[in-house]
């Protein structure tokens, strides 16, 4: 029971500490405004951890590879702790357990950030019916542009569908090819373990 709590715990804060970096990564490639209170938030949260990194790892092409890289390693981290709390620790020594807890965290990030972008338009469409003038609206906005642009199309009776033509498309992504993927990884694990 202790160490399904402990589980739990790692899962859930190293979850969150990898969403508000992928939040921080994704408001920073949208240029939302950097004034509001969640990006505000956001950047305290991470800095302190995101400033030491960016110092050995540059940016490419105006993207801050640190947070993202800080991202994979936190879930990275995540995973073998709970590895470790699992099973026995001679499994580290096999370089399949590397390569699978590596691609695993991958698509932890990639999972992490479809959540994101499935909050983020969740939150903007309500807001758009009861508060369309929230003082997030910008923000928001600013993250989900970019993914709503090529479903403006989908609109029934002047009402804007491409918020839930998005919604369905993430959700089939993570669906089939994501659980697909990650079937396979844990599946890798589950074989070099036993």
């Amino acid at each position: 029971m202790f160490v399904d709590t402990l589980q739990f715990l790692i899962k859930t804060l190293s979850g969150l500490f990898v969403l508000v970096l992928l939040l921080r990564f994704y408001l920073q490639v949208a240029r939302a405004p950097f004034k509001h209170p969640v990006c505000q938030f956001v950047m305290a949260a991470t800095n302190f951890l995101v400033l030491p990194t960016r110092k050995l790892v540059p940016s490419v092409r105006n993207y801050d590879t640190a947070t993202m890289l800080l991202a994979w390693l936190v879930s990275l981290l995540a995973n073998i702790l709970m590895l470790l709390l699992g099973s026995l620790p001679e499994v580290f020594t096999f370089p399949q357990v590397w390569v699978a807890l590596a691609l695993l965290s991958l698509l932890e990030v990639f999972k992490q950030s479809l959540t994101l972008l499935m909050g983020a338009v969740i939150v903007q469409a309500v807001l758009s019916w009861i508060n369309p003038y929230n003082p997030i609206a910008p923000v928001l906005d600013s993250l989900t542009r970019p993914f709503l642009r090529p479903f403006r199309r989908f609109a029934v009776g002047g009402v804007d569908l491409s918020p839930l033509v998005l919604l369905l498309v993430i959700q089939v992504i993570m669906m089939l090819p994501v659980r697909w993927l990650e079937a396979g990884f844990l599946t890798q694990l589950k074989v070099v373990i036993q």
